[in-house]
C-alpha cells in the first residue's frame, strides 16, 4: 500500500534548517510521510537581520516566495536576526510555517551576543561569519552556529530551530481550535 507523502518545501538549502524542520515535523506527525525539499528563498531584507521587525519581514518574505512558487502541503521560513537589549545585543530565529490557508508561528529562545561578535556585527559581518573570525572556524552557520559554540555544545544549532518549528506547529495540531 501507498503512503501518501506530504509535501514540505522550506526557505532554505542550509542543512542544518533542513535537519531541523525533518526532526520536528516526524516528531509531531509521527505516522505521516514527508518530503522534504530546501530551496533558496530570498528574505528580502539584510543578510543580518538587525531587529525583531527586520527578522519577522524575512520570515515573512520567504514563507511568501514558497507559496508563490511551489506547489506544497507545508511551507516553513525560518530567519535568524539579532536585537538589543539594553544595549546588550541577542540573536534570535523567527519561524513561519503555513498550510491550506493556516499560519503557525514560533520563535526561539534568545541568547546574549558577545562584544566581540557583537563588534562585528555592527560593523556590517553576518553572525555566522563573525561567530568564525572570533572562534577561527569555518562555516559555522551550517554546524552547529554561534548557539552551539556559545553553549559548548550544550544545545545544538538543529535542536534549537526545532523547538521553535514544533511551537509554530501547534495550530496545525490543535485543528478544532481558533488561531
Amino acid at each position: 500500500m501507498v503512503k501518501n507523502i506530504i509535501s514540505v518545501f522550506i526557505g532554505s538549502k542550509n542543512p542544518t534548517k533542513i535537519n531541523a524542520v525533518k526532526k520536528a515535523f516526524t516528531s509531531v506527525f509521527k505516522k505521516e510521510h514527508f518530503s522534504f525539499v530546501g530551496v533558496s528563498s530570498p528574505s528580502g531584507v539584510g543578510d543580518q537581520p538587525m531587529s525583531e521587525g527586520e527578522t519577522k519581514r524575512g520570515a515573512k518574505n520567504r514563507l511568501l516566495y514558497l507559496k508563490e512558487n511551489f506547489d506544497g502541503t507545508f511551507y516553513v521560513s525560518i530567519e535568524g536576526g539579532v536585537d538589543y537589549d539594553d544595549g546588550d545585543m541577542v540573536a534570535f530565529a523567527w519561524v513561519y510555517i503555513f498550510s491550506k490557508n493556516k499560519l503557525g508561528k514560533g520563535k526561539t529562545s534568545l541568547f546574549q551576543i558577545p562584544k566581540e561578535i557583537q563588534t562585528l556585527i555592527e560593523n556590517g559581518i553576518e553572525l555566522g561569519e563573525a561567530d568564525d573570525l572570533v572562534f577561527n572556524r569555518k562555516n559555522s552557520k551550517k554546524k552547529n552556529g554561534a548557539v552551539g559554540i556559545l553553549t559548548k555544545g550544550n544545545i545544538n544549532r538543529t535542536n534549537y530551530y526545532k523547538n521553535a518549528i514544533i511551537m509554530s506547529l501547534v495550530p496545525f495540531v490543535n485543528p478544532k481550535l481558533s488561531f
